[in-house]
């Protein structure tokens, strides 16, 4: 059986953990949320459409 390889997970783990800081300091600072300077809009931030309600 292979050895795992711990080094290339901790490395995976703490590439994660880097863009996830990044994402939530661009959040906090209100930044543009896309590397190529483009603003995104949060689906959180969007209402909902309007019911639509039908009558019997």
């Amino acid at each position: 059986m292979a050895k795992p390889n711990y080094s290339f997970e901790k490395r995976q783990r703490d590439l994660a953990k880097k863009a996830k800081k990044e994402e939530k300091r661009l959040r906090k600072a209100g930044g543009p949320a896309t590397p190529d300077g483009t603003e995104t809009q949060d689906p959180a931030a969007v209402p909902p459409p309007p019911e639509v309600k039908t009558q019997p």
